[in-house]
């Protein structure tokens, strides 16, 4: 991926930054439409995994839809050309302050996560002289197999409404005024590699229809979140995720009712292969039982090692070195957790070197802080 020539750009310009493959970037959208268009599956790009307005506007261009999970992703993705009747909003706790800004913009549909929530959605929406169309977050009890930190389908979880609660929560609902009930949501979880969880939900999803039916609801939206998982270990091999496959295990497992949407909201798979964190090394010090490799970008650049364990492949775009050492690489932050590996094999590095740290284009940059007063890095884009 990185070329000597593209490393040579990157020669004098201040560390840490963000590095984006525009290129890559495209030909992941035009995998992704093109899978969605083979069965008319609708497209919302989860905002919350890069919301850099270049990334947006690039994804709202291919006309797909946005996923928000609060006010100001609302507003962004209306800034960035995302049409505001392809917005969904989720989150477990929506203020009324957003809540009513998404109303005055006209969203598609909130994702509702409690009855107390959807009974505030329609007193602000008859404030504002709207009808409000809402689809309930059902909790499946689907354990996704990803990081526990990330896996939002569990019985347990505080995300969604509890599938148990279903018939109850609609007879409370369906008769207020300001609400017009179109959907079911759902999401299990981020990172998700074994398509079997997904043929599970379509399983969870057409019992919940089935109950539905018997209500008298027909409801016209389904919307099964995203979650798909990227190759962190080899982005090369790998920089597309393989949607096509993904949706035709849906399509032969989701029972859709005549004349029914079904959407998705993908944020990782979109956005993560064409982003790398670049950074360079300050120093390297040996201990009585490893060698540091302490860089310039600390968890305030790239947070999720420190925060959840998380794996970045890292590459050391300088080093000429045949040999290889073991470093732990470590940031300046002044925490102990300011880790991004440990005992990780890299050539011969040395103070001064480029490394790559790869698939950071989700949960970098957004999950960016100033933590030690530090500024925040820099975004460059290439083609």
């Amino acid at each position: 991926m990185f070329s000597k020539e593209l490393i040579s750009k990157f020669e004098g310009t201040p560390t840490p930054f963000y590095y984006y493959d525009m290129a890559l970037l495209r030909r992941t959208l035009d995998s992704l439409q093109t899978a969605a268009d083979k069965y008319g599956y609708k497209i919302h790009y989860a905002v919350k995994a890069n919301a850099n307005p270049e990334i947006l506007k690039t994804i709202a261009s291919y006309g797909f839809g946005a996923d928000c999970v609060s006010g100001n992703e609302v507003l962004m993705a209306v800034e960035c050309g995302f049409p505001s009747d392809k917005i969904v909003f989720a989150g477990v706790g929506k203020s009324d302050k957003e809540i009513n800004d998404a109303l005055a913009n006209d969203i598609f549909c909130f994702n509702c996560e409690s009855v107390q929530e959807i009974q505030v959605i329609n007193q602000l929406a008859a404030q504002n002289g709207k009808i409000a169309k809402i689809a309930l977050r059902l909790n499946p009890g689907i354990d996704a197999h990803t990081n526990k930190c990330i896996n939002t389908g569990l019985e347990d979880s505080k995300f969604g409404i509890n599938f148990n609660l279903l018939e109850e929560v609609v007879k409370e609902i369906v008769v207020l005024n300001n609400i017009k009930l179109v959907g079911l949501h759902y999401h299990i979880g981020s990172q998700i590699t074994d398509l079997e969880p997904y043929r599970l939900l379509c399983n969870r999803s057409n019992e919940m229809q089935q109950k539905l039916q018997l209500l008298g609801l027909n409801l016209p939206e389904i919307n099964l979140g995203g979650g798909l998982g990227i190759d962190y270990d080899d982005p090369d091999a790998n920089p597309i995720p393989n949607f096509e496959t993904l949706l035709d295990t849906i399509h032969e497992n989701l029972d859709v009712k005549k004349g029914q949407r079904v959407h998705f909201e993908f944020g990782r798979a979109v956005v993560a292969q064409c982003g790398t964190m670049i950074a360079r090394v300050l120093y390297t010090k040996k201990a009585s039982k490893t060698t540091f490799a302490i860089v310039d970008a600390g968890f305030n650049d790239l947070i999720r090692p420190a925060l959840y364990g998380a794996h970045h492949r890292i590459e050391n775009l300088s080093s000429t070195s045949d040999q290889e050492g073991i470093y732990d690489v470590v940031g300046p932050i002044c925490e102990s957790t300011d880790v991004f590996e440990q005992a990780y094999k890299m050539p011969v590095t040395q103070r001064g070197d480029l490394l790559a740290f790869r698939s950071a284009g989700a949960y970098g940059e957004i999950m960016a802080s100033r933590y030690n007063l530090r500024n925040l890095a820099k975004s460059y884009f290439f083609d």
